[in-house]
């Protein structure tokens, strides 16, 4: 179940958390994917883009994992 990011600071949070399961496991769990994504549907846009443009800085390798299906 994913969670509503009200502000920059949640994204960031969730931001570091794809970078330290990448780091321990070097790919994200199903889990925390749909978790990712529910709250990226849940969130207004503005958050959504910052979520988006803060993973390819900082986890470009989540980046796929996020990207939607044609």
């Amino acid at each position: 179940m994913g969670y509503r990011w009200k502000n920059k600071i949640d994204v960031d949070e969730a931001v570091v958390v794809l970078m330290n399961s990448l780091d321990a496991e070097g790919k994200l769990p199903a889990w925390l994917v749909r978790t990712m994504k529910q709250s990226l549907a849940d969130s207004e846009k503005e958050m959504g883009s910052y979520f988006m443009e803060e993973i390819k800085v900082h986890a470009p390798r989540a980046l796929p994992y996020f990207l939607e299906e044609s």
